[in-house]
């Protein structure tokens, strides 16, 4: 059953025991808790939980994705969610084994919204000597498992990225069986004997190469879904959420600004598989900024006009200050707003609103999120933590609307 935590909404975290840990259990001293059966094997542990972490997602662009994490501690004052309690209703008595174990899935959600999905990686017990126990529990997501996972030789056929991603998931040695939201892709991957891929390649290092010639996004999303989105770029996408700090929109409680040289690209180097490469550079930049490279040197791109644009694409010639992350804490949110940043995943759009005294007029934007981090302790209530990249946001064009009616800022949709 769902538990309230403060001012942020009603939160659920279920484990999956294995078994049906609520079915009727003769010679049992839980039988007045017990049902007939069969039910649901995930567990409802959110009662003994004190405080939840998870971050899925990057915090830069030039950061690949790898697997989204959750962990949590929960309070045991009696010793029932140990793994020796062989009476606890979260024992295994046909196997005779915790219900309570690694490799078995996790979900957590907040007012029937998924936050994350995943699997339990690790339990540590903490036994105090006047009690109450501690149990750290850790998690990740789907990535995780296909790390785990090595490929057998692959001949690789002609595909766009999307269609790449899946095909390696659907191979014997992958079979992935989850839920999957895999777009098309902009580019053509080779296929020839150069991009054979060898035995005992990780399948998550493969598909992580995939994104990077296609400069998407490959990640989880908070309810479990493998996710692939097309190269970024302009987006038809409006703000999800506005946070303004005049009282006009989604309230935040900081905000990160960054203007760093490390950002700079002024010379890019792309190299395929075949060996056939571009150079891609800013003379400008590099006068004011000295040489700063990006190098992608196993680029499974094949075409030489592709490889040209991926060199092109990698260029930052120019720093700019921006908004890189903010956090926002449900206490200052109204219930709308809560449940609206609560359910914004990797690759939405927010704005971002902020007035600097001596400006004059605020200095706003529109922004990507690439990282969510979000923070859940039951004596404060929910923060989240979004990590940001820049977006030039393409509106549909409507005829007659004083901003949207601009046929210099808008698309027809």
């Amino acid at each position: 059953m769902a538990s309230p935590v403060i001012q942020s909404g009603d939160y659920l975290l279920e484990l999956d025991t294995g078994f049906d840990y609520s079915s009727f259990r003769l010679d049992s001293s839980l039988l007045d808790t017990g049902t007939l059966g069969p039910a649901t094997t995930y567990a409802d542990i959110t009662e003994y939980v004190t405080n939840v972490t998870y971050s899925r997602g990057r915090k830069k662009t030039d950061y690949q994705f790898g697997a989204g994490v959750m962990s949590f501690t929960m309070r045991d004052e009696t010793g029932i969610l140990g793994p020796y309690d062989s009476t606890s209703p979260y024992y295994d008595p046909n196997n005779s084994e915790p219900g309570l174990a690694p490799m078995r899935s996790v979900r957590l959600s907040r007012d029937g919204e998924y936050l994350f999905i995943g699997i339990v990686t690790s339990y540590y017990y903490q036994f105090e000597y006047a009690g109450p126990n501690y149990v750290q529990v850790q998690c990740a997501d789907e990535f995780y498992k296909l790390a785990q996972t090595q490929l057998d030789e692959y001949n690789v056929s002609s595909q766009t990225s999307g269609q790449r991603i899946t095909s390696v998931l659907a191979l014997p040695e992958v079979d992935y069986t989850g839920t999957t939201n895999i777009a098309t892709g902009t580019v053509n991957l080779g296929h020839d004997a150069s991009y054979t891929v060898p035995q005992g390649t990780n399948t998550l290092t493969y598909l992580q190469q995939i994104n990077a010639a296609e400069q998407g996004r490959l990640f989880v999303a908070r309810d479990g879904t493998i996710t692939f989105q097309e190269r970024v770029g302009t987006t038809l996408t409006p703000p999800i959420v506005d946070f303004r700090d005049d009282g006009t929109g989604a309230k935040y409680t900081n905000l990160e600004v960054e203007f760093d040289a490390d950002n700079v690209v002024n010379r890019a180097y792309v190299r395929g598989l075949n060996n056939n490469n571009a150079t891609a550079s800013d003379t400008a930049s590099i006068a004011k900024y000295f040489i700063q490279n990006n190098s992608i040197l196993n680029s499974l791109l094949h075409e030489q006009t592709a490889i040209n644009t991926l060199a092109t694409y990698l260029l930052e010639p120019d720093p700019a200050p921006r908004y890189t992350s903010l956090t926002t804490w449900f206490g200052t949110l109204t219930t709308t707003q809560r449940d609206d940043v609560s359910t914004l995943d990797i690759g939405d759009t927010i704005s971002i609103e902020k007035a600097i005294p001596g400006l004059g007029a605020p200095v706003a934007t529109d922004l990507s999120i690439e990282g969510i981090t979000g923070i859940i302790d039951v004596n404060r209530g929910h923060t989240i933590t979004f990590y940001t990249s820049p977006t030039v946001v393409v509106y549909e064009l409507i005829l007659n609307d004083p901003v949207y009616g601009k046929l210099d800022f808008n698309v027809l949709g």
